[in-house]
């Protein structure tokens, strides 16, 4: 049955680390970028189970390993079993890997409000197949709307290169919580459409997401989310961030040093890092003042400036300051936290 998308996502533009599955619906790639010295890996498992007699289980795993190497820029590969990537030239292999880059191009980090906009591009090796992305999104409060165009050069592997439309969206319940769905599909191609549903969660004081999912789409990559399948899968996803600067405190540990006024301010905010949150997450203060972070909780965060660098690492007890000598509004987050966001507004 030929199947099409029948409606295009529009995005109104708005002037404006790891990934988070609170931003995300589980068949859309995302604008989601990591950032430096971060390494984001991704897991999805979704399965079918077959009725009696056998009831037998069919497992479609994909796994996803991606990293920053440049500001909004990342380098990563995906790699799935059980994919008709390769259907279109007779692959004898159902293992499908595709490397692939992104750039975000417009918008701050994953999470932050207004317009995103992301362009991927990427190879599949079973399709033999130069593919591509321009994905975005639109965050205001609890929603955020998806959308994306991707080319096909080989789509299933075969000749004649086709496009692909995809729409969805994530409304977020609580901070902890979330329900997306999404579809896609090629356009000219007589397949199924693509389509997914899923309930996010983020796990209280750790930075991983998990999801609860069902889709008829069998790998997350670009072809795998413009192709469904003839039966209902059911799953979950998984994320975990790994900074490599933490790592290294293991071999070289800094001793906790507690933050100065940087010279000539004084401290107009004083915030408390705690439970894994900013105490204090919107401050106010004026223009020549600097806010002092403390980190109480027992491991490393950050914090790191929606618009440039910030602090390193700051350990158990450690802290950071920070004078600001212009008016406006500084959001920032924790990279190996990214779900942390805090807010210094300057009059």
């Amino acid at each position: 049955m030929k199947t099409t998308l029948p409606f295009a996502l529009f995005l109104v533009a708005a002037p404006l680390g790891a990934q988070s599955l609170m931003y995300r619906s589980p068949n859309l790639g995302g604008t989601w970028v990591p950032d430096p010295g971060v390494v984001q890996f991704d897991f999805v498992h979704r399965f079918q189970v077959f009725g009696a007699p056998s009831h037998a289980v069919s497992n479609y795993p994909t796994f996803t390993l991606a990293t920053g190497v440049a500001r909004n820029i990342g380098l990563g590969a995906v790699f799935g079993t059980k994919s008709m990537a390769g259907i279109g030239r007779g692959a004898n292999s159902s293992n499908e890997t595709q490397v692939f880059a992104r750039w975000r191009a417009w918008g701050a980090p994953e999470g932050s409000a207004g317009l995103h906009v992301s362009v991927t591009p990427a190879y599949n090796l079973l399709a033999k197949s130069v593919d591509g992305e321009l994905a975005v999104d639109w965050t205001a409060g609890p929603l955020t709307l998806e959308g994306a165009a991707r080319y096909i050069q080989k789509p299933l592997g075969a000749t004649g290169s086709r496009a692909a439309l995809g729409g969805g969206f994530v409304a977020r319940v609580n901070r902890y919580v979330a329900v997306s769905a999404d579809v896609g599909a090629f356009q000219g191609l007589s397949v199924l459409a693509a389509w997914s549903a899923g309930v996010q969660i983020v796990i209280p004081g750790s930075p991983h997401t998990f999801a609860f999912e069902m889709s008829n789409g069998a790998t997350n990559s670009i072809q795998g989310n413009s192709i469904g399948l003839g039966q209902r899968l059911y799953g979950f996803e998984f994320t975990i961030p790994f900074r490599l600067k933490r790592f290294a405190q293991l071999f070289h540990p800094a001793p906790a040093v507690a933050a100065q006024a940087p010279a000539g301010a004084t401290i107009g905010a004083d915030i408390t890092i705690g439970g894994f949150r900013f105490r204090g997450d919107t401050v106010t203060i004026a223009t020549g003042q600097a806010v002092r972070w403390t980190n109480a909780d027992p491991i490393e965060h950050t914090i790191t400036f929606d618009d440039g660098p910030g602090s390193g690492l700051i350990p158990q007890n450690g802290g950071y300051a920070r004078r600001f000598d212009q008016p406006g509004t500084y959001t920032y987050h924790c990279t190996p936290h990214p779900y942390m966001k805090g807010v210094v507004v300057v009059k």
